[in-house]
């Protein structure tokens, strides 16, 4: 069964919005866990544009299923400059303070909307390897966001990593324009090269209710999902979109 993770950081960005403490991201957690949801994704940035290193360690605190933190490995400490925001510790000090269950690495900078490209092994693998081998001795799992590129995933075996994340928005723009299966057929040749090399596969990025049903990877685990669900939560209230994206992810297994 393929694991549904709800990502919250649209819920914290509303927060941000009026600096209020509300909506609170870790009563949100526990709405869509008690929903069904199977597990919690953050990725907090030095910025703190949404989700924020106190909303982290909360809801490590709080949990009550799987928590996965995702971020850049080699993002530095940073100074708030907004009052009542504390200052970010850096993301590998965040997760020795959480522990999350999962720890995916993602390579992101400031720049960035939104994470839109996965890692080049290449070239980062060498600096990448050490910092794996330390997530892990706190007692997480490491997953590598990754373009569905089967050179580049063969190369992550070797790091030590537990899992990829597949980065999906091809997928869903190729769907969009009616041109999924074609799409879908490099991912599941993707797929195939993590599970050949001992991965497991997660995938996420512009996965929702419309192109998830046709997302039929035989080997996924795990999605992580939140700018469509935070939509579709507004649409049909949070239980109810819970139970949505649980259907289409079981009509996904169906091969």
């Amino acid at each position: 069964m393929t694991r549904l993770s709800i990502n919250l950081n649209k819920i914290a960005l509303i927060r941000n919005a009026r600096d209020t403490a509300h909506p609170e991201p870790a009563e949100f957690a526990r709405l869509v866990t008690g929903a069904g949801a199977h597990g919690i994704t953050v990725h907090p940035r030095p910025d703190q544009r949404h989700i924020r290193a106190s909303d982290c360690i909360h809801l490590g605190e709080t949990r009550t299923t799987e928590l996965n933190l995702e971020g850049n490995p080699f993002a530095a400490s940073r100074r708030s400059d907004r009052a009542g925001v504390g200052d970010y510790p850096g993301f590998l000090a965040l997760v020795e303070k959480v522990r999350p269950d999962q720890v995916t690495l993602v390579p992101d900078n400031d720049n960035q909307l939104t994470s839109d490209h996965g890692f080049d092994i290449c070239r980062d693998g060498e600096s990448l390897q050490p910092v794996i081998e330390q997530l892990k001795s706190w007692g997480c799992r490491v997953s590598l966001f990754m373009d569905p590129d089967p050179e580049q995933i063969e190369l992550v075996g070797a790091l030590g990593a537990d899992r990829i994340e597949l980065y999906t928005e091809s997928y869903a723009k190729a769907h969009d324009k009616g041109e999924a299966d074609t799409e879908l057929s490099r991912f599941q040749v993707a797929a195939t090269a993590a599970t050949a090399t001992g991965l497991g596969i997660n995938a996420g990025h512009d996965l929702n209710l419309e192109n998830l049903p046709n997302f039929r990877i035989r080997e996924l685990l795990e999605v992580s999902i939140g700018h469509a669900f935070t939509i579709d939560a507004l649409r049909y209230g949070i239980e109810n979109a819970v139970h949505r994206y649980l259907e289409a992810l079981a009509v996904s297994q169906v091969h």
